[in-house]
């Protein structure tokens, strides 16, 4: 079965957002263009309560892209963004959202963040979505969303450990780039670890 999972499309990660990606609309009509192509489709939201250990507000003196340890686990310090409920949390409207089977929440746990669609960054809770996709038979998937250098980058890793074939639609991606070239280095870990890489026109178009 021929599975795309959309990757954290939701309003906070626009421009303009809470914590906005630069381009991240741009990928908006390339997603709604692949996903007629997939017999399966599954989204991931970014879900976290209001006072989020991610969260720079939540740690006196410290701002944004810094790095705490929380309960023995490094966080990167992010904007408050996705908070559960919010407008900003919600899915990006503009998205083919009646297509979406169903979505898997990350970063629940106020103490730990999750930035990959399948565990939180310490592996110590599932999503639940390798159950689901094995349920359903599912053996390779395809990533498209936000943002390549955090959760589509681990969602691709976790997957390929899981022994899912992976393959990552670059241009269906758009990157924070907290440092230069974070993009490049994300995209070269996935080829790394066995992940292919390719065009939506490669999809869209053969």
């Amino acid at each position: 079965m021929k599975t795309l999972v959309v990757v954290d499309m939701q309003n906070d990660f626009l421009p303009g957002g809470a914590l906005g990606v630069k381009g991240g609309d741009e990928i908006v009509p390339i997603i709604n263009a692949l996903i007629p192509k997939f017999d399966l489709i599954v989204a991931t939201l970014d879900w976290h309560p209001p006072d989020h250990m991610s969260f720079a507000s939540q740690h006196s003196g410290k701002k944004i892209g810094d790095v705490v340890k929380v309960k023995g686990v490094e966080q990167i310090l992010w904007p408050d963004h996705c908070i559960q409920g919010t407008h900003g949390a919600e899915i990006v409207s503009t998205l083919k959202r009646d297509k979406i089977a169903k979505y898997f929440y990350k970063g629940t746990d106020k103490y730990i963040n999750s930035f990959s669609a399948f565990f939180d960054n310490a592996r110590r809770q599932s999503t639940g979505l390798e159950d689901y996709l094995k349920s359903k038979h599912v053996r390779e998937i395809h990533l498209a969303g936000l943002a390549t250098d955090y959760c589509v980058l681990y969602s691709a890793l976790d997957a390929a450990d899981l022994g899912f074939s992976v393959t990552v639609i670059m241009d269906a991606c758009r990157a924070i780039n907290l440092k230069p070239h974070d993009e490049e280095l994300a995209f070269a870990a996935i080829a790394a670890r066995g992940g292919k890489l390719v065009s939506s026109a490669e999809i869209i178009f053969q």
